[in-house]
């Protein structure tokens, strides 16, 4: 029986090892941000990221299983990410984490990212049951997923351009916040003035749950250009932009609940850590009687924890990789395989 698994997070620029067991939980959980590597460029920059994986995976990996207390013999499985992401990224760890599932003679999975963090909140003592829609919102999706259950996923809508994290990262930009900006942004809007600014609710005018930021991120420029350039003002257009991104995700997550009749909603990914959405949807879920579920905040972003978990689940439901390492940059969420178990 697989009860204790190594996950291994290379994607994009966060570089992270961790241990889940069945029995305990999460042992061990070692992270390695690159953000200070790339903020002199204003974004992430692959070919440096990759090198920094290079230097950083194993010993994260050594750092995990002494912090666990563990030694090769007691892991039963090696979960890596093979994608989406970054393909120089990707290749580090899946080439360290099939590697190491030979050498311990353990099965190794290939985890897809975005199921690493649908099921992310499993990791919390509250945990959702299936079935429930899934708001996937990150740096480079934005999905809405019907979950019938675990490894059974159906894409209801996702956004045709940007990617709801990518349009706080460029706004904030645009307002002279440092990379990553999407944090940023959410406080500054907190000293906004609420209504002085009105922003587009992009595509909430038709049927459908397809997202489109790239409008919205154009508007807030356009706002800014014509406007004063003072701190208040920038409050202010960061406040009316964040309020757009809220309730245009809140107007396509109820359409989502009422197409497939669920009553529970579970956000994830980087953008689901921002305290107006989280407030706005459980707002909205109190008033349909319905649940609303996500992690803490360490584990909206990219981390190992959903990677390990997400292998086990996997593992025991008998996925396995044979000898080939192979990363997929391009991985459809909906062309993952049913679990067995």
């Amino acid at each position: 029986m697989i009860t204790c698994v190594l996950g291994i997070e290379t994607s994009c620029d966060e570089n992270c090892a961790a241990i889940y067991d069945q029995n305990k939980g999460l042992i061990a959980n070692q992270l390695h941000s690159q953000v200070k590597l790339h903020v002199p460029y204003g974004g992430v920059v692959p070919e440096l990221a990759s090198r920094d994986h290079v230097r950083k995976t194993v010993p994260l990996i050594q750092a995990a299983m002494s912090q666990a207390g563990l030694k090769a013999s007691d892991i039963h499985g090696v979960a890596y990410t093979s994608g989406p992401g970054l393909a120089g990224a990707l290749i580090v760890g899946a080439t360290i984490g099939r590697a190491l599932a030979y050498a311990w003679r353990v099965p190794a999975v290939a985890v897809h990212h975005m199921e690493g963090h649908l099921l992310s909140p499993m990791l919390e003592e509250r945990v959702p049951t299936p079935p429930f829609v899934a708001l996937l919102v990150s740096g480079g999706h934005t999905q809405l997923i019907a979950v019938t259950k675990i490894g059974d996923y159906r894409v209801l809508g996702e956004s045709m351009d940007d990617a709801v994290g990518e349009a706080f990262d460029k706004t904030a930009k645009l307002l002279g916040l440092d990379y990553p900006g999407g944090a940023l942004l959410a406080d500054l809007a907190k000293q906004g003035v609420p209504g002085r600014y009105t922003f587009p609710r992009p595509m909430t005018a038709r049927p459908g749950l397809s997202f489109s930021f790239s409008g919205l991120k154009t508007f807030a420029a356009n706002t800014f250009l014509s406007g004063a350039d003072d701190q208040q003002t920038r409050s202010d257009i960061a406040r009316a932009f964040e309020d757009a991104v809220v309730e245009t995700l809140m107007i396509k997550c109820r359409r989502a609940l009422d197409i497939t009749g669920f009553r529970r909603l579970v956000m994830a990914g980087g953008v689901s850590a921002n305290q107006a959405l989280r407030e706005c949807l459980g707002k909205m879920m109190h008033k349909r009687c319905g649940e609303v579920f996500y992690a803490r905040p360490e584990f909206c972003t990219d981390n190992g924890a959903m990677i390990a978990y997400a292998g086990m689940v996997r593992l025991q439901g008998g996925a396995r990789e044979n000898l080939d390492i192979s990363v997929r940059p391009r991985w459809p969420l909906d062309q993952l395989p049913s679990l067995s178990t």
